[in-house]
């Protein structure tokens, strides 16, 4: 289980070094400021986010990121036929 790693046990064999060019690729993201809005969720869906853990607000955040992003294309499609 992921949880039970610690650094000393992760094997980092495969992983580039992150040396100075690496840095001088990176680029810096501030993430954008949340909005607070009110969501309609079935019960169900709600519990199974709790029972996830107590940052379960930030999963559902990142499953909405994630399929946002693959669902990208779509969304533009909707705007042009608009």
């Amino acid at each position: 289980m992921v949880d039970a790693l610690t650094d000393a046990t992760i094997d980092r064999a495969e992983l580039p070094p992150l040396d100075e060019s690496f840095f001088a690729r990176a680029i810096w993201r501030i993430p954008e400021k949340q909005v607070t809005v009110t969501v309609h969720l079935e019960p169900d869906l709600l519990a199974w986010f709790k029972a996830q853990g107590s940052q379960y607000e930030r999963r559902m955040v990142a499953a909405l990121r994630i399929y946002a992003e693959a669902h990208k294309d779509t969304a533009l499609s909707m705007k042009v036929a608009a």
